[in-house]
């Protein structure tokens, strides 16, 4: 009688080790896709990929603008703010270059360097965006990213998705995959011995 318990439990436990490690294979299946279908794609169309110095030439704010409408953006996103740019020395050419802080930016408002967060505060923004200029000429000099094909002959400051920003992103869902792996072989060699040693 408690061998049949004992034989009972374990086959719940296997049930549910099976079901645990076939639900992370699925959840990590799910984030694979997920990132597949919304990072890689910005990853891949981002043009500036190779990294060199940039040398500041000018930054300046000028008058409020607005931001302009995205696409998928409503009304209600349209708000004015100063206007920075700034102007670097590409090392890698020695041409006189716009610089925008992503590929965002570029997007978003190509008059600009620099597009803040919508806030209801204009002196909040108006103080960020002479904090920044004031930062870039403190560093004359800082690493940028550029367009090796020519096609954009402007520059970036940061990469939206990186390299180590992509394998970070898939590192999760690969340690949930493998880790649902091993418990499903797991479970199917503790079952292996268990028919095993009842042969026997």
């Amino acid at each position: 009688m408690l061998g049949k318990k004992l034989v009972t439990a374990q086959k719940r436990g296997e049930t549910r080790a099976l079901c645990l490690g076939l639900g992370m294979v699925a959840c990590s299946t799910m984030m694979y896709f997920f990132i597949g279908i919304t990072i890689v794609p910005f990853y891949t169309k981002s043009v500036w990929t190779t990294e060199t110095v940039c040398k500041l030439l000018k930054a300046n704010i000028k008058d409020k603008v607005l931001c302009p409408n995205s696409k998928g953006s409503e009304d209600e996103d349209i708000f004015p703010y100063p206007c920075l740019q700034v102007w670097v020395n590409l090392t890698a050419s020695g041409q006189e270059v716009m610089l925008y802080q992503t590929e965002d930016t570029l997007e978003r408002n190509p008059k600009c360097s620099y597009v803040p967060g919508k806030s209801e505060n204009s002196k909040e923004v108006k103080a960020q965006i002479e904090k920044i200029a004031s930062n870039f000429k403190k560093y004359q000099t800082f690493p940028c990213y550029y367009d090796p094909g020519g096609m954009q002959t402007n520059v970036i400051l940061t990469r939206l998705y990186p390299l180590k920003g992509l394998l970070f992103a898939f590192l999760w869902p690969t340690l949930m995959f493998t880790g649902g792996c091993l418990i499903i072989v797991l479970v199917k060699i503790s079952q292996y011995v268990s028919v095993l040693s009842a042969w026997q």
